[in-house]
């Protein structure tokens, strides 16, 4: 069972192929450069890759406008590339998990090419066509302000097509049989190749009804089961990632009652309380959203995350929080994007805050559910405001002061490497943190060691503990007769706090994992603590001798 289910512990790290690291010398990174820092991520600790678009695309969208599914843009090398990657992570016990984006494909797929061309071809039913443009054309878009319409005409096609993203993305239709079977057989083809399972672009586009006549798109969930049981039926343990931006109260349609649907979602609602806490220091929102989508069936699991390669959405919050987040994260109007969200990394975010950068990953790394890291966060990369929306936060790996960071040895990367006083590669890289002990890069190896040391919080059930506060959020997790206890003070000034941490017939002491400061119960059999700003323990209930406590069932 528990190999089977073996993302419910995992660290998963979040990767452009593009720029992580460049052996040809083209600017461009490859799947040789990355094979040559897999050591990197194995010594890390991360258990799990999830790789963004790297199949043949015109490159307008990052790659998620795809012209070829079952290739690998020249870019980035070959088939036999992919392959020697995926065996490399094999090697070190690193699973492989890629971006699967058939919610739309690129204009330049020669499916789209054929479709338009030919009113007869079979490829015309693949896509989402009308005659006239249908009167909710200017609703519906994806990115607010940049795009101006769901349906544009086709002058080859004579007709409008639907585009729920750009429109040089046209929609699949999703609803088509010979497009279901046709998206099994790409999820078959990567599934040979050594992948591990998918994280699935925009769910909730894919599965929802498409077309001019409909004005309430209907979700279609059987497709998620369908989608399940192909992909386990070919690889056992192989896993389904969503991304699905849903209300709490959907959740278990995603997941499936009997767990039969998708393995993981992000859980954007706790992600977006979350930065709404750090900005205000209260809490109360986000345990609220911890407790509302606690609910999954046994085999499910959450993907939690701070910051990915999109806009950090705070479309979930109301107003009053929204502009909380925006003052505190991103004031001004070019750190903001689509009327709803930040587009900045986390480190700038915190003001390169030290304090503030271990509380939020802390808080990552023990949030119910498991991590999803993003490529340089671990080194605390910044961004460049001055790219076109999501590019700022989307720049080349900073791996040393050599120039353009040790990305690529081209005068010309794919965008250009951050090079400024504060987060410039020639002071934010790799080299210089690997060598020194207290750097982030090393916090955060040590973080992980940790984490993976306790299976309670990826496995457990979990409780929120009474603080006394609303900066403080402490956690109890319990699983297989042990229990771990994690506290977080998300205010910039001490909090004293009196915990009641219960333990049954357990010894009431509290073991620090991360230092010796302690917890004994005092005469009210309660534990005093102090945090300091921005503080956060994670503690053992009883003591070190845990593992021969475990029970096995």
């Amino acid at each position: 069972m528990i190999k089977d289910l073996w993302y419910k512990n995992a660290i998963i790290y979040n990767l452009a192929l593009g720029t992580f690291m460049d052996s040809d010398g083209d600017g461009v990174g490859d799947f040789q450069g990355l094979q040559r820092r897999l050591d990197y991520l194995h010594g890390l600790g991360v258990t799990c890759i999830w790789l963004g678009p790297f199949q043949t695309s015109p490159m307008k969208d990052d790659g998620y406008d795809v012209a070829d599914y079952y290739s690998v843009d020249p870019r980035y090398g070959t088939l036999g590339d992919f392959v020697e990657f995926s065996h490399g992570c094999k090697q070190r016990g690193i699973r492989v998990i890629i971006d699967l984006v058939v919610n739309h494909t690129s204009d330049q797929h020669p499916w789209f090419q054929a479709a338009r061309k030919d009113p007869n071809s079979k490829y015309r039913n693949w896509y989402v066509w009308s005659d006239k443009k249908p009167p909710n054309a200017d609703e519906g878009m994806v990115f607010p302000g940049v795009q101006k319409t769901t349906w544009t005409y086709d002058k080859e096609a004579r007709a409008y097509y639907f585009h729920r993203f750009y429109e040089f993305q046209p929609d699949l239709n999703t609803s088509h049989p010979e497009v279901q079977a046709e998206l099994l057989k790409i999820m078959g083809f990567w599934i040979e190749l050594g992948v591990s399972g998918f994280r699935m672009d925009a769910v909730p586009f894919i599965i929802s009804t498409k077309g001019a006549d409909v004005r309430k798109p209907k979700e279609q969930f059987d497709m998620l089961r369908a989608f399940r049981e192909f992909v386990q039926w070919r690889c056992g343990d192989a896993v389904l990632l969503a991304e699905a931006n849903v209300l709490p109260e959907t959740d278990m349609d995603y997941f499936g009652d009997d767990g039969d649907r998708m393995h993981m979602m992000f859980n954007f609602q706790v992600n977006q309380n979350l930065f709404y806490a750090m900005a205000a220091a209260d809490t109360r929102p986000l345990v609220k959203a911890l407790k509302a989508t606690k609910p999954r069936p046994e085999t499910a699991q959450w993907g939690l995350f701070l910051r990915n390669h999109d806009e950090l959405d705070l479309g979930r919050l109301d107003e009053e929080q929204r502009e909380r987040v925006f003052d505190a994260f991103g004031p001004d109007p070019d750190m903001q994007l689509y009327h709803r969200g930040i587009r900045r990394r986390l480190a700038p975010m915190l003001h390169g805050d030290r304090r503030r950068l271990e509380l939020a990953y802390s808080l990552l790394f023990t949030l119910p559910g498991t991590p999803v890291l993003r490529y340089g966060d671990e080194i605390g990369m910044g961004d460049d405001l001055s790219l076109p929306e999501r590019n700022c936060a989307r720049t080349p790996m900073q791996w040393s002061d050599e120039p353009n960071g040790g990305f690529t040895k081209s005068d010309n990367p794919t965008l250009p490497v951050i090079s400024n006083d504060i987060f410039g590669y020639e002071r934010i890289n790799a080299a210089h943190q690997r060598r020194d002990p207290d750097s982030l890069m090393n916090w955060t190896e040590r973080i992980i060691r940790m984490r993976k040391e306790c299976p309670e919080i990826g496995w457990g059930d979990f409780q929120v503990l009474q603080t006394g506060t609303q900066a403080v959020l402490a956690l109890r997790y319990d699983w297989r007769n042990n229990a771990v206890v994690v506290i977080h003070n998300l205010d910039d000034k001490p909090h004293k706090i009196t915990l009641a941490v219960g333990g049954g017939g357990e010894s009431p002491r509290l073991v620090n994992l991360l230092t010796e400061d302690h917890s004994d119960p005092e005469e009210d059999g309660k534990h005093h603590l102090v945090l300091e700003a921005f503080g956060y323990r994670w503690y053992r209930l009883g003591g070190l001798d845990y593992l021969l406590r475990r029970s096995e069932g």
